[in-house]
């Protein structure tokens, strides 16, 4: 089944270009990235702003990847000028696996984003919707520790899927949810997974995205997989999740992962968010985006994108620059 995003993208008459950020909105809103997580106007303000002065393909809520860590009982830094971050372990032994009480959908922040989604549906005129998710794996090591997931896939692995099991329940739900409240699709962060082998990434990551997508997945909502840190080693493995649609950091080589794919799966990516977008001036902007053009010119089931998430402050300049640059 190709879904409907997919085919939108795959269809195309023109170059698509889709990065991945909703923070660099708020330069032009001028509100801060504490309130653009906690309050849903504010986010769907900044996400229309960047639609309405770069004409983008669709409406992309903000990846923030503590909220569902939140949900589970995670405490949360929040700063007017960084997105959220994890603080400690909620979790440490496997008996508090045991005993962790899977959260309702719309606990915590999770809550804010899914009515992001129901204010932008109410605006967006037909313009796709993509909710933002954190994938299984990533979630769990938010929970228990990232090293200590990574140990414990050794040690314990059985533990480790009792947590990533609980961790994929919820997100099920989620992103069931996202689609109930009106999203054409989410995209699903699973950085954490590309500090796996290949193997564990096939054990405590592929299997349980391939699941949530069998649940949510219908002709009109798409599960997209992003991973910023995964390399070409771990490529075959993540298609075992059976997403139609990756999106990959600058650690992946999507020259070399393009022709290893099938031509009805869409890869995206991967101008670095910080190097390029962020620091790099409005000419080198330019020309790495056309050189990337270049370099995968024959390939209908591609599209540009920043490689991970913008950070806060990224210049307008720079997105102005890159989608000029696409659009030539």
């Amino acid at each position: 089944m190709t879904t409907k995003f997919a085919r939108y993208l795959l269809d195309s008459p023109r170059c698509i270009a889709m990065p991945i950020g909703i923070y660099a909105g708020l330069e032009i809103t001028g509100a801060s990235v504490q309130a653009a997580v906690s309050d849903p106007k504010v986010q769907a303000d900044a996400i229309l702003a960047l639609h309405k002065q770069f004409d983008t393909i669709a409406l992309l809520t903000a990846m923030d990847l503590s909220a569902e860590a939140e949900a589970f009982g995670c405490t949360v830094r929040m700063d007017d000028e960084e997105i959220p971050t994890v603080l400690g372990r909620h979790v440490t032994s496997p008996e508090e696996i045991d005993a962790l009480v899977v959260p309702e959908v719309g606990a915590a922040r999770t809550g804010v984003h899914l009515q992001t989604v129901r204010n932008l549906a109410a605006q967006a005129g037909g313009v796709p919707i993509l909710g933002g998710v954190i994938g299984p794996f990533s979630l769990a090591g938010r929970i228990f520790g990232v090293s200590e997931a990574l140990e414990m896939s050794l040690s314990n692995p059985e533990a480790l899927e009792a947590l990533v099991s609980k961790a994929a329940a919820f997100l099920t739900a989620y992103v069931g949810a996202f689609r109930e409240a009106g999203a054409a699709g989410v995209i699903m962060a699973e950085p954490t997974a590309g500090l796996l082998s290949p193997r564990g990434m096939g054990r405590f990551s592929s299997p349980y995205i391939r699941r949530i997508i069998e649940a949510t997945r219908t002709d009109d909502f798409t599960l997209l997989y992003h991973n910023c840190g995964a390399k070409i080693v771990h490529l075959p493995k993540i298609l075992e999740t059976g997403a139609e649609v990756f999106h990959f950091g600058e650690p992946m080589d999507i020259v070399s992962a393009l022709p290893k794919v099938d031509s009805n799966i869409i890869l995206g990516g991967n101008l670095d968010p910080t190097s390029v977008f962020y620091s790099g001036t409005p000419g080198e902007v330019r020309q790495l985006t056309r050189n990337l053009l270049d370099q995968t010119r024959e390939y209908r089931n591609y599209f540009i994108s920043s490689g991970c998430d913008l950070p806060p402050h990224t210049p307008i300049e720079n997105l102005e620059a890159f989608y000029s640059e696409v659009r030539r």
